[in-house]
Parts: structure tokens; sequence; C-alpha cells
């Protein structure tokens, strides 16, 4: 088999840059072993315009979330499946300074476009155990990007176009214009491996990091949460009356595995906002990946030409995956030259 690009991984950075590969009329194979405990099937995909505690617009995100919608809207059409939800965040805001500091951000040049001033509480108001005020986000969503991950791979499968096996590095011949993975033959291999990348042979020497998330799916009996809440904790509305709530972030870790400590912090927490009861109906945890300088890792290998890297989405994937994943597409199609904010090629190979 002879193709244009094999593609290892297939969580949001795979998916997506299969999506715009095949957009551009490129052939591509994928290599993926299914792991439900993948960071894509444990994120809720949230696009948040505003973080951190001095309220600050996110990196790019004039340019990244007009672009996430369309590219969410066209996977919706083309996959026949309903995964971008707009939901506006309610934040909470603990006392004057925090309020204080929140208008004084919202009255700056480009920032009343996202920031309200007269926040909704709606069904929080009487389901939640008040904060001292709030601050209300707009141009904020929640992406699907599990649900969007399985329907692509669905079509993969359809057409024949993924291998569903753990990737074998020694298996892999490389050459100076192709690569050679068992019958497949094609002009480069991008690696999506998300935290895995780490032990990646060809990229381990990049920068990569990864953090420990724990999440509950939980149910909220007679509550009908429309926006997503942050106070100290997110929760967030999804399909069928569940609510993603997380998460947490843990840099020492021994595996992916949910632990009994993570459980109890976030029912902890979750008590100690909402005054209504709450059934758990799942606990998952998954690894982010992580880069240094929190900026997405993109570019072809220094040495080896016909390899290349997309990775390094971590807890901002559902914002940052399509225009990147773009971007990429266009670096490997059309030789169209990176940004240096994240080019691999900002770090050196030693």
């Amino acid at each position: 088999m002879t193709i244009d690009f094999l593609i290892i991984g297939q969580g949001l950075a795979g998916t997506l840059l299969a999506h715009f590969l095949e957009q551009a009329g490129q052939k591509v194979h994928v290599v993926d072993h299914y792991d439900k405990r993948a960071a894509t099937r444990v994120a809720a995909g949230i696009i948040n315009p505003i973080t951190g505690r001095r309220y600050v617009k996110s990196w790019r995100v004039d340019d990244l979330i007009p672009f996430a919608r369309k590219t969410y809207l066209e996977l919706e059409n083309e996959l026949g499946i309903f995964i971008f939800h707009r939901r506006n965040i309610l934040r909470a805001l603990f006392n004057s300074r925090e309020e204080n500091d929140w208008l004084a951000r919202a009255g700056e040049e480009g920032y009343a476009d996202y920031m309200l001033d007269k926040p909704g509480l709606e069904a929080y108001a009487e389901m939640t155990v008040p904060a001292y005020s709030y601050g209300e986000v707009q141009h904020s969503a929640q992406v699907d990007v599990g649900v969007l991950a399985d329907a692509y791979r669905s079509r993969l499968r359809e057409r024949h176009a993924i291998t569903e096996e753990l990737f074998d590095y020694a298996r892999l011949e490389v050459f100076s214009d192709s690569v050679r993975y068992g019958d497949i033959r094609a002009g480069a291999a991008v690696f999506c491996e998300g935290y895995r990348a780490r032990h990646n042979p060809f990229f381990n020497y990049l920068p990569f990091g990864g953090a420990k998330g724990e999440v509950l799916l939980v149910r909220i009996p007679d509550v009908r949460f429309g926006k997503i809440l942050k106070h100290r904790i997110f929760i967030v509305p999804l399909e069928n009356g569940r609510y993603w709530v997380g998460s947490t972030y843990g840099w020492d870790y021994e595996d992916d595995s949910p632990t009994e400590q993570g459980r109890a912090y976030l029912e902890a927490r979750l008590r100690d906002v909402l005054k209504a009861p709450f059934e758990v109906v799942d606990h998952r945890a998954a690894i982010r990946p992580t880069v240094k300088d929190r900026r997405p890792f993109l570019g072809r290998h220094p040495e080896f030409p016909s390899l290349a890297l997309f990775n390094g989405l971590g807890t901002k994937g559902a914002s940052l995956g399509p225009f990147w994943a773009k971007q990429m597409a266009d670096f490997l199609t059309k030789n169209v030259t990176l940004e240096e904010d994240v080019d691999i090629g900002r770090f050196e190979k030693t």
C-alpha cells in the first residue's frame, strides 16, 4: 500500500491532522491502539478564552476560537454528529479584590467581547452554594472530543485507513524521502502520540512533560445546568443529563489509572459547591501531554525529513487543535513556513 502520510496516534491531534490532510487531497493511514483512558476520551473539551488568576485572554484566542468553531461545525456535518456546544462559563469570584480585578480587565480593550458585566446564574442560583460574586465568559464552548475521535475512527475503518495496534518503532524503516511500516509505504510519518511521545526514540529529545488528571462523570437529578461553572473545579454539562467534574492535576504519578485519593478530592469539592445530591457514574484518569513553554510542537525531524511531529496541545487542545492542525497540514503539503512559536526547531537536538 502506498500513501502520502502515515499518522501515528488518533487522539484529537491525529484526528484533526488526518481531517485536514484528507481535505487537501492526501491519502492517509493511521496506526493507533484504542485506549479508553487516552486524554482525548477523558477531556471535557472546554474552549475557554479567559483563563488564569489574572483573567487574561488565552494565547491567539482571536484566531483560534473562530477557526475551531468553523472546523467542528464542518466535522459535525461531515460525520453526522453533534459535538460543538456553545456554553458560556460562569466563573466564581471569591472576594472583592477578585471582583474588582474582573471588572477592570473587562474594561480593557479587546476584552469586552468575551467578558460580561452581569452574569446570568440561572439554575446555579438555587442549586449551588453562592460565591462572593461571579463573572461570565462568552464565546466559550464545550466540544465532545471523544465522540469526534470515535466517529472519525469509524470512518477510517470504513475506508480501511487504520491499523488498530500499538505502533512498533522497530518496524519503521526511515528513508530520506519516505518511510515504510510493514506493507505501508508513505511519503512521511507524522507522530501524534500525546504524552507517549516521551518514549518516541526519534523525538524524545524534546522537553515533553505530562500532567495526570482525574475526572468524574456524574448525574445530578432534577437539575438543568446549561452553562459551564468554574467554582474551584469545573462542572460541565454533557449529553443525557450527565456532567463532567474536574479536574485534578498531578505531576508525580505511577500510571494513568484513577485513584481513590483523586475521587475523594473531586467528590469533596463537588459537595462544597452543590446543594443537590449527585450520583457518580464514572471515574476516569488520563495523562495530558504538556510542553515546557506551553506551545504546541509542529515540525520535521532535524535529521530525518520524512519524520514529523504534531503534539503538545495539552489542556487547551479543543481550542488549539483545529488551527494548528491546519497549519501542520499546510506545512506538510505546501511547505508553508511554521511560526517560530510552534516550530520544534526552537529546541535544539543535542
